[in-house]
């Protein structure tokens, strides 16, 4: 059985994610035959909350936003993932509708993988199903940092750990302010005003829709703290 799960390379795109990089090429060829490449554009809608699609999907390339929206119509990014990771799972393993939505941030490429054909392979492979406890296990651990961080950390420690993290201190917002803003659990104008606040005090410096240099970065470190 042939699958359109090539790169432009010639590669499948099973070669290159991370939960099926020990298994042998024929085991990965197994998955190559369950599995379809699709491409995707900045703003697309892979699949929304209440879809019953059942399929496990890998992002190649590219960066896709995983969130929910409330019943008010506001949005709680749930995480954004990228090449190398996956999502879908829960839908997958649990054979409910999905509860979250997830839009493309840039153009890219992913590997959608058959969901009960992919269990199957689990049974015969245990240690695909090894990886992907791995993966979920590693988001469990970082959804409780999240929900520590929404309960115990200010507004202004939340953002200055969010700057922090980059690790220099001239350097591009990865997420635009809007959906840094709802993964940091505020919304866009609380964001703002701060950054505003933070340039004006000579703290940080801002340029365009995304650049951020950090000036003061002691004072910025204080404010995390």
């Amino acid at each position: 059985m042939s699958c359109s799960c090539f790169l432009q390379d010639g590669k499948s795109c099973i070669e290159t994610v991370p939960i099926f990089s020990g298994l042998s090429r024929e085991e990965q060829n197994e998955i190559a035959q369950i599995t379809n490449k699709r491409t995707f554009t900045r703003g697309e809608l892979i699949f929304g909350a209440g879809d019953e699609n059942h399929n496990l999907y890998v992002i190649h390339r590219g960066q896709v936003k995983l969130s929910r929206i409330s019943e008010s119509g506001k949005e709680h990014i749930l995480r954004i993932v990228g090449p190398g990771d996956f999502i879908g799972e829960l839908a997958m393993f649990t054979k409910q509708p999905a509860s979250a939505q997830a839009e493309a941030l840039q153009e890219g490429i992913m590997c959608v993988i058959n969901g009960q054909r992919l269990k199957e392979l689990m049974l015969k492979y245990p240690q695909i199903a090894l990886k992907v406890v791995e993966e979920l296990s590693s988001r469990l651990e970082t959804a409780e940092g999240m929900i520590e961080s929404l309960a115990l950390h200010s507004v202004e420690q939340r953002i200055a750990q969010a700057l922090l993290q980059y690790g220099v201190d001239q350097f591009e917002l990865k997420l635009s302010k809007r959906d840094l803003a709802a993964a940091l659990g505020m919304t866009q104008e609380t964001l703002s005003r701060k950054l505003s606040a933070w340039q004006a005090e000579g703290i940080i410096k801002q340029a365009g829709q995304r650049q951020i240099e950090i000036l003061d970065r002691s004072r910025l470190e204080e404010l995390a703290e």
